[in-house]
């Protein structure tokens, strides 16, 4: 899917204002550890939604995959809370790019992401996947990031 088509998805589901049901919201606190269900939990609404749709496409990708990565799977856009944007300023950093503090933490809320799931004590493989870095030498974990960018173009 482009970019393009992936935002204006994105955008659309975003204008969803349902709650979360318990189902849900349960389902997150049985597949986080505690202090990262709390951060999940700051999350806006439609990233919480978008979290647990990626989180239930990445299993069906990877049934069989370690507890870190099922969990990077429904962390993988909690650094967005640090830019505190609501959906038409994020469809003003998509157009514009990194311009001044806020946009710039958007754009780099999976580096960001990664910082703050280390700053709780995730594990490290965890925020790898969160921020998608790994490195040459440690190819066990580019078949969860290739799972994990399929799971999320939605």
């Amino acid at each position: 899917m482009t970019k393009v088509a992936h935002l204006v998805k994105r955008f659309v589901i975003s204008l969803d204002r349902r709650d979360l049901s318990e189902f849900d919201i349960d389902s997150a606190r049985a597949v986080l550890a505690p202090r990262e269900f709390e951060l999940w939990s700051q999350m806006s609404l439609p990233d919480k939604k978008h979290s647990l749709t990626v989180h239930r496409r990445f299993l069906d990708l990877m049934p069989n995959a370690e507890i870190a990565a099922v969990r990077a799977s429904m962390l993988h856009d909690v650094g967005k809370t640090k830019s505190n944007l609501g959906v038409l300023s994020r469809v003003i950093a998509t157009i514009l790019g990194s311009r001044g503090e806020r946009f710039s933490q958007y754009h780099d809320h999976e580096a960001i992401g990664a910082q703050m799931l280390r700053e709780i004590g995730s594990e490290e493989t965890t925020c790898r996947l969160v921020a998608r870095s790994i490195s040459d030498d440690d190819n066990s974990l580019a078949k969860y990031i290739v799972a994990l960018q399929s799971a999320d173009d939605i």
